[in-house]
């Protein structure tokens, strides 16, 4: 090839380098709060790298600051709401909680989603109060940790990254909130923590949702009862919580319930002699009487009712006793009658 030629093919090669084609503009990455309440997720060991206690110390920022390369997958903001064990969680959290990320939903459309991080031993309880009382189709995510961030493979990093990604993922609208763990995705409808170490969420028979891969978040299936933006619940003004107890039913029984509580839950697989006479009596001071298995598992439809006079029992379907208490709260805001409160049971 002549010299000529060479430096032709030189200058159009130069050329073709210094003037590309216009890049289309990056899309900015989506915008996530992380509110944090505390937990075991923001402990901190006085002798880090072990397996002894901690306490809860780390605030948001540090702990987001764990996460390698959070920056590729969201834009995130943090929050303090509290810095408590979640043993310490009361209702009176949860409805400052939902007020809160409520609140943020309406002054904030560019927000994508928000992840809350809570203490183990409460997140099913408070991750299903949300999923009752947020009025947006806009993801909720709650997460935690098994283990404190200074201890030995702390589970907390990984499993916030996996919350942001979810809370970023416009695929998770309309899911209602989630609690996401260990890679899984599990509807707070179903969410129960079964043991206390790595992988001990579960989502029951029906709750796991969908999965956090290294390519992305994926989703499988996704709940068809009420739920955050079709709830009819409205707690934007609400300032306490009617007082609902649980009651654990076994062999020989004969009843037992908290005398201040508006309704009791009982987990029974069916009554003993002595505990139907006391429960008849809980009824007769209009006290609401509600039933659910223990397990949370039972599906099948309440028998009919005896011919009574007495306000009917309100049967339970699919939710363990914990979160039967949280929803019959909130049916207690909107109604009285037992009969109303068993539709409420049957949407939710």
């Amino acid at each position: 090839m002549s010299m000529h030629r060479c430096q032709v093919v030189l200058l159009m090669i130069v050329v073709g380098i210094a003037d590309p084609a216009p890049a289309q503009e990056k899309t900015a990455l989506p915008k996530v709060r992380v509110v944090a309440t505390g937990g075991t997720i923001a402990g901190e060991q006085r002798d880090p790298g072990t397996l002894g206690g901690y306490e809860i110390k780390k605030s948001v920022n540090e702990i987001v600051a764990l996460i390698p390369n959070v920056q590729r997958y969201a834009q995130v903001e943090t929050e303090q709401f509290s810095n408590v064990g979640s043993p310490n969680i009361t209702p009176d959290h949860w409805l400052r909680l939902a007020q809160r990320i409520n609140a943020l939903f309406k002054e904030r459309p560019d927000l994508s989603g928000v992840v809350v991080t809570h203490g183990t031993a409460r997140l099913e309880e408070t991750a299903f109060f949300l999923y009752l009382t947020i009025k947006s189709d806009r993801p909720v995510v709650v997460v935690g940790a098994q283990r404190p961030p200074t201890g030995i493979s702390p589970d907390g990093p990984i499993n916030l990254l996996s919350a942001i990604r979810v809370a970023a993922a416009p695929e998770s609208r309309g899911k209602g909130v989630t609690a996401v763990m260990d890679d899984r995705i599990m509807s707070a409808r179903d969410v129960t923590k079964i043991y206390a170490r790595g992988g001990g969420f579960d989502g029951a028979e029906m709750g796991t949702l969908g999965t956090v891969a290294t390519g992305g978040v994926e989703f499988f299936y996704q709940p068809v009862k009420k739920h955050t933006a079709s709830s009819d619940f409205d707690v934007s003004a609400l300032k306490v919580l009617p007082r609902v107890g649980i009651s654990y039913s076994y062999s020989g029984a004969e009843g037992v319930s908290d005398p201040d509580a508006k309704a009791v839950i009982v987990a029974t697989t069916g009554f003993a002699p002595e505990e139907s006479k006391y429960y008849d009596g809980v009824r007769k001071k209009g006290v609401i009487v509600a039933t659910t298995f223990p397990s949370g598992e039972q599906v099948d439809t309440a028998p009919p009712a005896a011919q009574s006079a007495l306000p009917p029992v309100v049967a339970v379907k699919h939710l363990m006793p914990t979160k039967a208490r949280i929803l019959m709260m909130l049916a207690l805001t909107k109604t009285q009658n037992p009969s109303e409160i068993q539709k409420i049971f049957d949407s939710y």
